[in-house]
């Protein structure tokens, strides 16, 4: 998993919205869809490209799927912004 993988899944609206969703804890599939007006194999194909990028991870339970957030990965994205903000600052002292 690289950053481009993390970018190119967060460009799309759908995802990112999924990713909100999560922030709330873990959500079964069938619960992600019904925020949708889309169908539930739109959504997985979302889901599949949210776990590929690291964003996400699953559980399987009996016959249903839990996603939660990988706040790692998260974290790793926000510190990596984060980044930028202390160049910066260190720029605008000179």
């Amino acid at each position: 998993m690289g950053f481009q993988e993390s970018f190119k899944a967060l460009s799309d609206p759908t995802r990112r919205e999924i990713l909100q969703l999560l922030k709330t804890g873990r959500m079964s599939a069938g619960q992600i869809v019904e925020h949708f007006d889309m169908t539930g194999a739109t959504i997985s194909h979302h889901l599949s490209i949210l776990k590929e990028a690291g964003l996400v991870d699953d559980e399987k339970a009996g016959k249903y799927i839990y996603y939660e957030l990988n706040l790692s990965v998260v974290e790793e994205i926000m510190s990596w912004f984060a980044g930028f903000k202390k160049e910066s600052s260190h720029e605008n002292v000179s």
